[in-house]
């Protein structure tokens, strides 16, 4: 039987400078993706739209719309992950970048073995497939929480705690991989439906996100450093040699601060994550004591 060619993935690149432009072209070829070029922040979108890549790069310095507006504008239609590459290397900017929509901020000047090895990482992360365009979604059961994908990253407010109403939490069928949760007080985690709940509503959180939080439950009260955390967003393979940079740190430091906004927790007095001061972070204890 005559096997079909394998299809290949596809690389969007934003970058308005031909330099960067083509050494991004060639990191991307080497690997074996097929590439579209764009040189401005709106025919990166219509591209990303035209094309679904599996992986974008996104300058910020560019034409028109800037990159932070433009990773806006590419996540409501999109889920393509999105890489900024850029010659911003200030805190700030790297959490701008971040909360715009972006999985990962590289600085410019990058080197490609680097560049290649985050793009497999992200690769290994599963991600959430989106519906077809035009498809028309099943409605989840009354009992369910929905499942939705929030392609605008905009998280769901947290309602105000009421103690009598989330003392407990309601009993899964274990036995069942949907009924797998993680729990830390009223927060749980379900890595089969890749769901969070915070007092019993449901957060729509990132990949990067989410994989924070996995780890952070995983570990309870160890430590994570923020090293740590890095190489575990990179995939874990590339924990002997890959190295960790303070631009990966602040961006596990964004990470956490957009991760604890979103579950409604206080960094003076957290109830879910506490920093542990020139190390990482960890849970807090179960209760308060």
């Amino acid at each position: 039987m005559t096997e079909l060619p394998t299809r290949p993935q596809i690389a969007v690149i934003i970058e308005d400078d031909p330099n960067v432009r083509t050494l991004l072209d060639e990191v991307f070829q080497s690997a074996g993706f097929k590439t579209i070029l764009a040189e401005t922040g709106l025919d990166g979108i219509d591209a990303v739209e035209t094309h679904q890549p599996s992986i974008t790069t996104l300058d910020i310095n560019l034409p028109g719309i800037d990159g932070f507006e433009t990773a806006r504008r590419i996540r409501n239609v999109s889920d393509t992950y999105i890489v900024m590459v850029s010659a911003l290397a200030d805190e700030s900017d790297v959490v701008l970048g971040l909360a715009s929509g972006a999985d990962d901020y590289l600085v410019k000047p990058f080197r490609p073995r680097e560049l290649r090895a985050r793009i497999e990482a992200l690769l290994r992360r599963p991600r959430v497939e989106a519906a077809p365009v035009g498809a028309t979604a099943a409605a989840p059961a009354p009992a369910e929480p929905a499942l939705r994908r929030n392609t605008s990253r905009e998280a769901p407010a947290v309602p105000a705690r009421n103690p009598s109403a989330t003392a407990s939490l309601p009993t899964f069928d274990t036995a069942n991989p949907a009924g797998k949760w993680s729990n830390h007080r009223d927060l749980s985690l379900n890595m089969a439906t890749r769901t969070v709940l915070v007092a019993q509503r449901e957060v729509v959180l990132t990949e990067s996100e989410f994989g924070l939080l996995a780890t952070l439950l995983e570990s309870k009260r160890r430590v994570r450093s923020k090293s740590d955390l890095a190489l575990v967003l990179r995939g874990g393979a590339f924990s002997a040699s890959y190295f960790v940079g303070e631009p990966d740190k602040r961006a596990i430091e964004a990470h956490i601060a957009t991760l604890r906004r979103k579950i409604g927790d206080n960094l003076d007095e957290p109830r879910y994550i506490e920093d542990v001061r020139g190390v990482g972070y960890r849970l807090t204890p179960q209760s308060d004591i």
